[in-house]
C-alpha cells in the first residue's frame, strides 16, 4: 500500500499549467514540520514536492496561498528522467488525491471560511463550495 498524509503550510502559491489534452495540474511545496532536533534544541522542517490533478487542481490555484495550512492524502511517486547534460535525474513527489483546508482563515483573504474545508478527487462545482 502506498499512502500518505502530510500536514503543513505551502511554502509559495500553487504553480497551475494545464497539459495539451487540457488536464489542469498544480504543483507547490509543503513545509512539514520535524520533531525538535535534540543537538540544537530547534524544529526543523521537511519540504515536500506535491503534485495535484484536474479539478482538484484548479481549486488548489483558487483557494491556496503561500503561508495556507492544509492537510494532503496522497501517494508517494518516484519518478526518472535525462536531464539536458545526460545525468539520469529522479525526482519524488506526492500525488495529492484529497485535500482539506486547515487552520483560521488568511488576514487578506476574506473568501476562505475559517472551518476546515475537504476536497477529494470528486469535488463540487464552485457554485457549491461555501466559501
Amino acid at each position: 500500500m502506498n499512502k500518505v498524509i502530510l500536514a503543513g503550510r505551502l511554502v509559495r502559491d500553487p504553480e497551475v499549467r494545464y497539459t495539451q489534452t487540457g488536464k489542469a495540474v498544480a504543483s507547490f511545496t509543503l513545509a512539514v514540520n520535524s520533531r525538535f532536533s535534540r543537538s540544537t534544541n530547534q524544529q526543523t522542517a521537511d519540504f515536500i514536492p506535491i503534485v495535484v490533478w484536474d479539478k482538484l487542481a484548479e481549486v488548489c490555484g483558487n483557494y491556496l496561498n503561500k503561508g495556507s495550512q492544509i492537510l494532503v492524502e496522497g501517494r508517494i511517486q518516484i519518478r526518472n528522467y535525462n536531464a539536458q547534460d545526460g545525468s539520469k535525474r529522479y525526482v519524488t513527489e506526492v500525488i495529492a488525491q484529497e485535500l482539506e483546508f486547515m487552520g483560521s482563515k488568511p488576514i487578506n483573504n476574506t473568501s476562505m471560511s475559517p472551518q476546515a474545508q475537504s476536497f477529494g478527487t470528486e469535488v463540487p462545482p464552485d457554485e457549491e463550495i461555501p466559501f
